[in-house]
C-alpha cells in the first residue's frame, strides 16, 4: 500500500482506489482505535461533516459505520464548512474530526482529511499510525450490545457555526452590499447568514449544490461570474469561497481580483498598525508574490516563507508565535479567530478593516503592487524527481541567473493532484510568458500525459 495521507488528508477520485467505501470504513475503525489509544478514554467521540459532492453521504456512510462498529460515537453534522467541523470538534469536546471533501478538485473527487481535538491538522505521527494500522490485520475493538457507539446527529450544527463566525467581527456591515460566491459547496448556506446577520445586503452566487456542480464555474477558481455581479450591482466588494469553505478570494468594488496576498497585505499592515500582529511577522509560501515582501517590509514587518500547504504554514506560525499567516490561492490563517484556514472568518477580518478604516478594497490594496506573475499547469503522468527530468533543472537555474534577482522560477508538483506547476515571475510579463512556456515545453515532452 502506498502512502495514503498527502498533504491535506487522503483524496482522490471517490469509489475508485483507493478512496472506495471499503477504505472508508476501515479507517472509521482505525480511527477510533488510535484515539482510544492517545487519548486514554473508554468512547471516542467523532464529529463527521461534509460538501456537498454526490459521494459525499456515500463514503460519510461507510466512515461513520465504521467508526461506530469500533465503539465510537459520531456526531453527524451535514454539510459544513471544513472549518465548521474544527470549530464544533471543540465545541463538542470530540476527540477528532472528520470532513468528506476534496475541497477546490471536481466533484468526481472527494477526499477524508482529520482534525485533532483541538481543531487542527490531525498529528503526522497519529497519520502514520493509522496507515500502519490499515496494513496490518484489524485489531480495533469490536463491540457488541450496549457498547456499539451511537450516532448523534446535532441539528444545531450550522446555527453554532454562524455564531461563532459572526462573533469573531467586531463591526456592523450595515450599508455594505456584497455579493458572496459560494461554489456551489459547503458554505451555501451559512455564508448568506453570516453576513446577512451582520446587517449586510447580501445577494449570493453558486448556492444550488446537485451534487455535481461544485466548483464548476464558479467560486474561488472561477470569480469571473462574480466580477461580472459585483460591477452589476455596484456592490461594494464580492466574496468567492471554495468548495469546503477554507479558501477567499476577493472582488473589489472595481471588479478587480485580489487573491490570498492582498488579503495577507491588507490585514498584517493593519494588524501592526494596531501593534496586534505578533512578532512582527507574517507566514506565508513560496508562491507568495515578491510584491508581499515589499509591502510587508515598507511596514517593518518581517516576511517567513514555507513549502505550499496551509498545514506547512500553521506549523511554522505555531513555531514562531504568529497570528497571521497563508497563501496566495486563498487559505488564510488567523489564528486569534480559528484553528485552521475558514473562508468566511477571513471574509470577516477584511471586512473589519475596511470598517475600521472607511476605506474601500481597492483603496486598501494599493499597498501591494505585484510583480508579473505567470503560472502553468502541466499534467503529468508521473511524479520524478525534477533534477530527473533532462535539462530542466540547468535551464531553469539558467533563466534564474538571468534575472539577477528581479524575478524567481519554483517549480513544484502538486500534493493532491497529478500536476507539476510551472511558477516565473518577474519584471515583464512577454519575458516570464516565454520563459514558463519552454520549462512547461520540456516538462510535457518528457513526462507529460
Amino acid at each position: 500500500m502506498t502512502r495514503l495521507f498527502g498533504t491535506d488528508g487522503i483524496r482522490g477520485v471517490a469509489n475508485a482506489e483507493p478512496l472506495t467505501t471499503e477504505l472508508a470504513f476501515r479507517l472509521g475503525r482505525q480511527l477510533v482505535a488510535t484515539l482510544l489509544e492517545h487519548h486514554g478514554v473508554q468512547k471516542a467521540r467523532l464529529v463527521v461533516g461534509r460538501d456537498t459532492r454526490l459521494s459525499g453521504p456515500m463514503l460519510e456512510g461507510a466512515l461513520v459505520s465504521g467508526a461506530l462498529s469500533a465503539g465510537g460515537d459520531v456526531y453527524s453534522v451535514g454539510v459544513l464548512p471544513t472549518p465548521g467541523i474544527a470549530y464544533l470538534t471543540r465545541a463538542l469536546e470530540a476527540h477528532g474530526g472528520v470532513v468528506l471533501s476534496a475541497s477546490h478538485n471536481p466533484f468526481e473527487d472527494n477526499g477524508i482529511k482529520i482534525f485533532s481535538s483541538e481543531g487542527s491538522k490531525f498529528p503526522d505521527a497519529w497519520e502514520d499510525e493509522i496507515e500502519s494500522r490499515l496494513r496490518q490485520p484489524d485489531a480495533a475493538p469490536k463491540p457488541t450490545g450496549a457498547s456499539i457507539g451511537r450516532l448523534l446527529p446535532h441539528a444545531g450544527a450550522e446555527a453554532d457555526y454562524v455564531g461563532y463566525a459572526t462573533g469573531t467581527c467586531p463591526v456592523t456591515l450595515t450599508g455594505l452590499s456584497i455579493v458572496v460566491d459560494c461554489a456551489h459547496g459547503a458554505t451555501y448556506r451559512v455564508a448568506p447568514r453570516v453576513f446577512r446577520g451582520l446587517g449586510a445586503r447580501v445577494t449570493v452566487l453558486g448556492a444550488r449544490p446537485d451534487g455535481r456542480n461544485i466548483n464548476r464555474g464558479s467560486g474561488a477558481l472561477h470569480p469571473e461570474a462574480l466580477q461580472r455581479k459585483v460591477l452589476a450591482l455596484g456592490a461594494h466588494l464580492g466574496l468567492a469561497f471554495d468548495g469546503d469553505g477554507d479558501r477567499l478570494i476577493s472582488v473589489d468594488e472595481r471588479g478587480e481580483i485580489r487573491d490570498g496576498d492582498y488579503a495577507l497585505a491588507i490585514c498584517g499592515r493593519h494588524l501592526a498598525a494596531q501593534g496586534r500582529l505578533r512578532g512582527q511577522v507574517l507566514v506565508t509560501t513560496v508562491m507568495a508574490n515578491l510584491g508581499l515582501d515589499r509591502a510587508l517590509g515598507d511596514a517593518g514587518i518581517g516576511t517567513v516563507k514555507t513549502q505550499v500547504g496551509d498545514r506547512y504554514v500553521l506549523e511554522e506560525m505555531l513555531r514562531l508565535g504568529a497570528n497571521l499567516g497563508g497563501e496566495q490561492s486563498g487559505h488564510l490563517l488567523f489564528l486569534d479567530h480559528a484553528t485552521t484556514g475558514d473562508a468566511i472568518v477571513s471574509a470577516l477580518q477584511l471586512l473589519t478593516v475596511m470598517r475600521e478604516t472607511g476605506k474601500s478594497l481597492s483603496a486598501l490594496s494599493a499597498c501591494l503592487t505585484k510583480f508579473p506573475q505567470v503560472l502553468l499547469n502541466v499534467q503529468v503522468r508521473e511524479k520524478r524527481p525534477l533534477e530527473a527530468i533532462p535539462g530542466l533543472t540547468a535551464r531553469a537555474e539558467g533563466f534564474d541567473r538571468e534575472m539577477n534577482g528581479a524575478g524567481r522560477i519554483l517549480l513544484r508538483y502538486s500534493g493532491t493532484e497529478s500536476l507539476l506547476r510551472v511558477m516565473v515571475e518577474g519584471e515583464e510579463q512577454s519575458r516570464i510568458e516565454r520563459i514558463a512556456a519552454e520549462l512547461a515545453g520540456m516538462i510535457q515532452r518528457e513526462i507529460g500525459r
